[in-house]
């Protein structure tokens, strides 16, 4: 029991185990001597297990059953996204870059919103590192999720023009009060904005607050 509760006080920390056991529906990771449960839904679909490999993921819950306490962890949470990017990034950490916001379709794709309040400091720079470094390590972790980084702005129109990239709207109708907002593409540019099974424009909705 005092394991458990160790573990409950430890939701959203991001825990390294080795896969003990593979069932079709989940994955037994030993982590501290103690057995975690990585569901199907809380995978990638990128992911591949074996035993005995190593395997990261964000304690997601603990949640009693008829077997017991279970410890499920996860790797398709937003919150193991953010937690990858404030272990390799110092200045999250540190503070002095803050993650506004995140919306992922796990393995596939993921927008994450951060500012500075330092002028002087690149937020998007710093995610991403010398030559990509820092943001490669994410991705080689989400086993090749896309992410996008996007820097905050407290002006709607830009937000939201950055959230939508790599398409660039050619004009917005924003209604604040909604939130809600029309964006007009080019025709060549619409495939790029709207994104593989709509998923562009679903992030940035998600990303943004506005639908």
């Amino acid at each position: 029991k005092v394991v458990y509760e160790n573990f409950s006080k430890r939701i959203g920390e991001v825990v390294t185990g080795s896969i003990h056991q593979i069932q079709r529906d989940r994955i037994f990771i030993n982590c501290e001597n103690t057995e975690l449960i990585l569901p199907k839904s809380e995978q990638l679909p990128v992911d591949r297990y074996k035993r005995g490999e190593s395997v990261r993921g964000v304690i997601k819950a603990v949640d009693y059953s008829s077997r017991g306490a279970e410890i499920i962890l996860s790797r398709s949470d937003d919150k193991f996204l953010e937690q990858l990017f404030e272990m390799e990034i110092p200045e999250i950490e540190d503070g002095i870059i803050e993650i506004k916001n995140v919306s992922r379709v796990a393995g596939d794709r993921s927008k994450i919103v951060v500012y500075s309040s330092d002028r002087r400091i690149d937020a998007v720079g710093a995610c991403v590192g010398m030559r990509g470094s820092r943001i490669q390590s994410i991705v080689r972790e989400l086993n090749g999720e896309k992410i996008d980084i996007i820097n905050w702005s407290d002006l709607p129109e830009v937000l939201i023009s950055r959230s939508l990239s790599p398409a660039k709207p050619i004009n917005l109708y924003i209604d604040e009060e909604r939130p809600y907002v029309v964006c007009v593409f080019e025709d060549e540019e619409l495939p790029l904005a709207i994104g593989r099974n709509g998923q562009n424009i679903k992030l940035a909705a998600d990303v943004t607050d506005y639908e």
